[in-house]
């Protein structure tokens, strides 16, 4: 099994929102996935692009992805935010989240960011095992707020 992690481009796109359309499902909420591909692929690689991936190619297919942007915290100054974080069900457990995670990291440290932050699902315990090897901090005491506009 050959791994191979690298920057996404736009041809990668399609395959991307396959595995978002998985992980969607996996958190129990497929209904909810209404970009299009169009618009994913002009928000990642238009004239301004607003996100950022890494993705991992297993034997050419890529079976894995971390989508990240940048955002600012008056406390904190500019952090990256972890979107997205996904390797294929039947290929969790060989070490790809791994390689995906420290990629991140080292992307991070490379923009002179502060900190990553993002969301995990309280039920979701092999993630927040995984996240844990980090030294991942869990904050309890905010809500995550919406609106349609």
């Amino acid at each position: 099994m050959e791994i191979k992690i690298r920057k996404a481009v736009r041809d990668d796109c399609p395959r991307i929102l396959e595995l978002v359309q998985e992980l969607a499902t996996y958190e129990r909420a497929p209904q909810e996935v209404t970009v299009t591909l169009e618009h994913f692929e002009q928000s990642g690689f238009g004239y301004k692009p607003v996100w950022w991936a890494f993705v991992a190619e297993v034997d050419g297919r890529v079976e894995g992805f971390a989508l990240f942007y940048i955002r600012f915290s008056t406390w904190k100054g500019q952090r990256m935010y972890l979107e997205d974080f996904y390797v294929n069900d039947q290929l969790r457990g060989k070490g790809l989240g791994k390689l995906l995670f420290d990629q991140l990291i080292r992307e991070a440290r490379r923009r002179r960011l502060n900190g990553i932050q993002w969301q995990v699902l309280e039920w979701n315990e092999p993630a927040i095992n995984f996240y844990k090897k980090y030294g991942a901090a869990f904050d309890g005491e905010w809500y995550n707020c919406a609106i349609p506009v």
